[in-house]
Order: C-alpha cells, then structure tokens, then sequence
C-alpha cells in the first residue's frame, strides 16, 4: 500500500469524513498526549469531579492554563491541515471530526461548523451552569492580576476551559452529529490516531460495517489496522500534501 494508493481512494470518494488525532498536530510542535514529552507525562490530570468540587484544583487548573504547561493552543497548522482543509473546501470531506482541542483545524480555514469536537477546544471557556462562552484573555487579566478564580459574568457558574476533562461526560451533540457522517461517508479517513480512546474510537468500524471503505494513516499500528481497506505508518503532512493537491 502506498500514498498513491491513498489518493485513488480519496479522489474516488464521494463524501469523505475526516478522523483526527493527536498525531496530526505534533508536526505543529505539539506532543501527543501518552509519549515520553507529552502533557499526561509532565503532569497528572485533572479530574472533572476535582475541579467542580475543590477550589486548589481550579487554581491549578487555571495556572496550566494561562502559563501554557498544557501546550495545546498557540501553534501553528501544519501541512497536514492544510490537506484536509482543501478537501473540505473542494467539497469532498464533508466534516472533521476531531478528537484534537487545539482549535488548529479552524485556524487552517476549516468552517467551524465543519468541524465536530468530540473533546472540545481550549483555546476558549465556557461556563459549566450556563454554557456562556468566554474568552481567555479577559480571564487572564483577572486570574494572574487579582488572583481571580473564573467565574461566569452572567450567572455566577463556574467557568472552565472549553474541554472535555477526565471523568466529564461526553458532550452529546458532537457526538450524534460524529455518528452522522460516520454513516453518510464513503470513505472513513483516520488521521493520527491511535484509536485506543472510546467511544471515539468506535467510528471507524462504524463507517466500516456500514460500507464505506477505511483509510489510517498513523505513525504507528493501531488496533484496528486490520479492519482498515489501507493502512499508512508514515508522516502525515507529506503523504496528505501529495494525496490531496491544491488543483
């Protein structure tokens, strides 16, 4: 299997649905989250219970945040989401769905609408009574100037950064609208994923039993590579640059 075998597939797709992970981003400079480098090996998580009920989580919390420990927002798209915004553009993806929360697909020109965060995205904050969103820079000021823990501007809540957190339900809109083009496509493309996180990692045998074909590239095996009709362990910039031209 080869990169011109990912491009016949891509150019004879009708509707493509896009899968993403964390490898798609670590051409940007950002590490993945498990390997030796990335955040969950630098640091514990926070757990969703611990930040709704213990104020010193909170304040740890927001210190990762505005000091940038996390790492998961200020870089720059990569050629890989370049690739994958000119499907969107040409009309042959019809979403991507993402599993990612560095904000870096819309930042490439995709639509947000077209894109489906199944983990959220912290490059903003939302308040977990009201859903308000608010944007970090003006809980930055108050945060690092008077020592401020965030809290909602309407209705008192507290406020968190827009992402999913250990031990917080799934959001279920993403996650229905995901099931969606996981079964209109025709073909399922899985972008640096390791497809070892559920329920995400379901999709793909979802688009599978439902006839579309099943495309990885990833840097390394995942367990679903034998299911998948092409399999690519290699650089995803590169390889979708060239299965995806401009023109």
């Amino acid at each position: 299997m080869s990169r011109n075998d990912l491009a016949r597939l891509i150019a004879d797709a009708r509707r493509i649905a896009v899968f993403t992970g964390a490898g798609i981003s670590t051409e940007s400079g950002i590490p993945d989250f498990r390997s030796p480098g990335g955040v969950w090996s630098r640091m514990q998580p926070i757990y969703f219970q611990d930040f709704v009920t213990r104020e010193d989580r909170r304040r740890e919390a927001w210190t990762r945040t505005f000091s940038g420990a996390a790492r998961w927002v200020g870089a720059e798209p990569n050629a890989g989401h370049m690739a994958v915004a000119r499907l969107v553009a040409q009309g042959k993806a019809s979403a991507v769905i993402t599993q990612n929360v560095d904000n870096l697909h819309q930042a490439s020109g995709v639509p947000p609408d077209k894109v489906i965060e199944l983990h959220g995205n912290a490059s903003y904050a939302t308040c977990l009574e009201c859903g308000l969103r608010h944007e970090l820079e003006v809980l930055k000021q108050s945060f690092l100037g008077a020592g401020e823990i965030p809290r909602c501007r309407e209705c008192a809540g507290l406020v968190k950064t827009a992402t999913i957190s250990f031990g917080q339900p799934m959001p279920p809109e993403p996650m229905a609208r995901a099931e969606e083009e996981t079964l209109a496509c025709d073909l399922f493309l899985v972008l640096g994923s390791s497809l070892v996180v559920y329920p995400a990692a379901s999709f793909p045998l979802v688009a599978k039993r439902n006839g579309a074909k099943l495309a990885i590239l990833n840097r390394d095996p995942t367990e679903l590579d034998d299911y998948a009709d092409l399999v690519l362990h290699d650089e995803i910039g590169p390889v979708m640059t060239a299965a995806s031209p401009a023109n």
